[in-house]
């Protein structure tokens, strides 16, 4: 039914021709009785067999006493019995030749040791024995149009979902059940809804990888809380990329509070938060949130428009809501470009009071007459070459004599320019949202969200227009691995190995050897700690710069070593660094975090205040290109600071770009020996680049 390679194996938990239910209950309102009514009540073509040795039949259904009595194959069987009976429940039905089961039941490695011992004989028992399983400690899954119903839900009490293109993956159970039920009332059609729980086996990255594949679903809604193979997430994002379906989801775990909340909840890894970010930019997944910017965003996917350069039109009934829009356009990166001459000429003909520019505000009296209203938007899609018209109409929506009127005349020029999409903001009665929807016209309450919306489908377009990504190649591996923490030389040696410059430098262990090396390489100088023990030399008083003359380097050679001695008694000293001052330039800052989940993930930012206290940093999985260095640099908020502004001249971005890739390939070929690299500061100069300081630490031996 759907993609290649492993997740073909999950086809039996999304499309199952035949399931079980071990320990189904007669009483359809508790958690093993409710699929079977619901299966039933959907019309689920395959047959359903309750197991349960205290009943001769359930719900209407002959039962049988155990998994092996099941005369016939068994696709999917539902693992509905107590915490100490899941595992040899799993086990039977492995000898059954079961091909994937769901686990509702919790109390596992979420509670304590020993559960965390059942959930890991569970991975083993999918992992040897060829059956996937979902769960344990999840809601199920469901398939709309194959009927088939795995999960305790009551959801469904108030309607049954309708068929649709988007496919819902959450790790939260009753979280995933809200999207679905905010789904529904928003009248979006679902193909898929699927909660992973304690992922003992399939997970998030998998589910998200089938989605990705599938034929039904177009579009994939998830809800994450954190994950441990981050590699296979990246592939997952990335299918989803190469097949253009828009990927949004809701990652929390943000703040140190929600990150540790994730980890108690699903015993998962939230991991460092601004790297989730760069995965999701770099894969082209819109990273939501709020709940509202989730369905807004998949609302305005289903127009299935993606346009890469982000050309907006802006017609409104309202001045002050067509300048929010375009506020909120320019925010979104979007260009809200003035209509030819001529094209506002003929609609200032139509409606004389109208201002025609863009945003064209047509005032009500586009309402007296509505074949004016549609002639004036077929003009600007005529004319104004846009990628995508958003409409503001206030209340209008609710009026029953204008209403229908704006209906038709929207969905004529809507079917007259379908390669144009227009969206549609005002607020309105549900009838009325339901037929612009049917047209293809998305409708919104809030002109703010419509163009935010607009603005996530332009980074989509651009995402899907980009190739696949095609890594660099790497240098050799370390040998033999560094270990511990390293001094600031034997750090610098091998970031100079790796193709970064860095600033000469000698040892000096007495007086008499600092002043000397300082004569050598040339005044003035800086002098600083130099320990394998010490991380941070300025909070010890390991640092002394612009020494610009022999005595003042031997003067503060011991004044340093006094200071050090005091403030870190038992720290190894093996001397002093002296290095030339680099003059000029604007400091940056160059880093390496081996992620748990995503393995070495690269830094950039300015240095000084714009790193420490703005912020200004960003993030890219290893290993990259230079020319994706570049664009990571052309990111920061500080960028123009090295492009020239106000005087200053343009320094050597292509540098900076270079060092930078470098560093991320030495970071992927010793994936497993570095665990973190600062180079703190790396100054760009107008030619060139040189890190003045570094400190490598190893990963520890497991």
């Amino acid at each position: 039914m759907t993609g290649t390679g492993e997740a073909d194996s999950l086809t039996p938990l999304f499309y199952p021709q035949s399931i079980a239910v071990i320990g189904a209950s007669a009483d359809a309102r508790r958690i093993s009785g409710k699929p079977i009514e619901s299966l039933k009540a959907a019309g689920f073509p395959g047959p359903i067999y309750p197991v349960n040795p205290k009943y001769a039949d359930v719900q209407g259904l002959k039962a049988f006493p155990s998994i092996d009595a099941v005369p016939g194959p068994v696709d999917l069987a539902l693992v509905t019995v107590p915490a100490p009976a899941v595992v040899p429940a799993l086990e039977a039905c492995a000898d059954k030749g079961v091909r994937a089961a769901v686990i509702f039941t919790s109390g596992f490695a979420e509670v304590d040791a020993g559960g965390k011992a059942a959930q890991s004989r569970m991975t083993e028992i999918a992992q040897t024995r060829g059956m996937r399983i979902l769960g344990p400690n999840c809601m199920g899954l469901f398939n709309v149009r194959h009927k088939s119903y795995v999960t305790f839900s009551s959801a469904f009490l108030r309607a049954w979902p309708k068929p649709g293109p988007i496919g819902i993956v959450s790790q939260s159970g009753a979280f995933g059940a809200h999207c679905f039920v905010m789904a529904r009332e928003r009248g979006l059609g679902l193909s898929h809804w699927v909660t992973t729980g304690n992922e003992c086996d399939v997970d998030f990255a998998e589910a998200l990888a089938f989605l990705a594949d599938d034929p039904a679903t177009e579009i994939i809604l998830g809800y994450l809380e954190g994950g441990r193979r981050g590699q296979m997430l990246v592939d997952a994002c990335e299918r989803a990329r190469t097949n253009r379906k828009p990927v949004v989801l809701m990652k929390v775990g943000r703040s140190e509070v929600g990150a540790e909340a994730a980890r108690s909840h699903t015993a998962s890894l939230a991991g460092n938060d601004a790297i989730y970010d760069a995965v999701f930019r770099d894969c082209g997944v819109h990273r939501a949130r709020s709940m509202n910017e989730v369905f807004e965003t998949v609302k305005a996917c289903t127009a299935r428009a993606f346009p890469r350069r982000g050309r907006l039109g802006i017609v409104t009934i309202s001045g002050g809501g067509g300048i929010l829009m375009a506020d909120t356009a320019a925010e979104q990166g979007l260009d809200v470009p003035a209509l030819p001459e001529e094209a506002q000429r003929r609609l200032k003909a139509l409606l004389p009071y109208a201002s025609p520019r863009n945003p064209v505000d047509t005032t009500a009296q586009a309402l007296d007459d509505m074949s004016l209203a549609q002639r004036n938007l077929e003009i600007m899609i005529e004319s104004g070459d846009f990628d995508a018209i958003a409409c503001f109409f206030s209340s209008v929506g609710f009026s029953p004599q204008i209403a229908p009127k704006l209906r038709d005349a929207i969905v004529s020029v809507r079917r007259k320019h379908p390669d144009v999409p227009i969206f549609m903001a005002m607020t309105s009665a549900p009838e009325l949202i339901a037929e612009l929807a049917a047209a293809g016209i998305p409708h919104f309450e809030d002109p703010v969200a419509l163009v935010q919306a607009i603005g996530a489908l332009v980074r989509f377009g651009r995402a899907f227009a980009r190739p696949p990504i095609s890594p660099p190649s790497l240098p050799a591996p370390l040998s033999p691995s560094p270990r511990g923490m390293l001094d600031e030389r034997a750090s610098k040696a091998l970031l100079s190995a790796a193709g970064i410059p860095v600033v000469p430098d000698r040892v000096a262990r007495s007086l008499a050897e600092a002043a000397d090396a300082a004569r050598a390489l040339g005044l003035p100088v800086a002098l600083k700690i130099l320990s394998p023990d010490i991380a941070h030399k300025t909070e010890v008083g390991g640092v002394a710069l612009s020494l610009d003359t022999p005595e003042a380097v031997a003067d503060a050679y011991s004044a340093m070593m006094e200071r050090v001695r005091r403030a870190a008694p038992s720290a190894r000293i093996d001397g002093a660094l002296v290095s030339p001052m680099v003059r000029g330039g604007v400091e940056a800052i160059l880093g390496v975090q081996h992620d748990p989940v995503f393995g070495p993930a690269v830094m950039v930012g300015l240095g000084g205040i714009f790193a420490e206290v703005i912020g200004d940093v960003a993030f890219r999985l290893a290993p990259f290109g230079v020319d994706d260095a570049r664009d990571l640099i052309a990111g920061l908020k500080g960028y123009k600071l090295l492009t020239g502004v106000r005087g200053r001249p343009r320094l050597d971005v292509d540098a900076l770009a270079r060092a930078l890739s470098a560093l991320s390939c030495f970071a992927a070929a010793n994936a497993g020996a570095i665990e973190s690299i600062d180079i703190n500061p790396i100054i760009v100069t107008e030619r060139g680049v040189v890190a003045v300081d570094g400190l490598v630490v190893a990963r520890k031996k497991a």
